[in-house]
């Protein structure tokens, strides 16, 4: 099993919120909820439905290389697959 780290995004959309991470959206990687909590819980569902579908197909997960510690301040979710 491997842990995977991703930015995502997470906005205000009329009546809801919408989420996705970026460098996932093109596959699938986006959601939406009435509430920011419901739209984090299920991006966190669709990226791991996403990776897990990547790895069975045998695609490159995309990761960028870390060469240093970073403090982040942007939404992060982490999976492990």
């Amino acid at each position: 099993m491997k842990t995977y780290i991703f930015k995502i995004v997470v906005e205000p959309d009329e009546d809801r919120w919408y989420a996705y991470c970026p460098v996932l959206e093109e596959k699938g990687g986006a959601t939406w909820g009435y509430t920011k909590e419901d739209a984090l819980k299920k991006l966190r569902e669709v990226i791991e439905m996403t990776i897990g579908s990547m790895i069975e197909q045998g695609e490159q997960i995309p990761e960028e290389p870390k060469t240093e510690v970073e403090v982040p301040f942007e939404p992060l979710v982490a999976v492990t697959v």
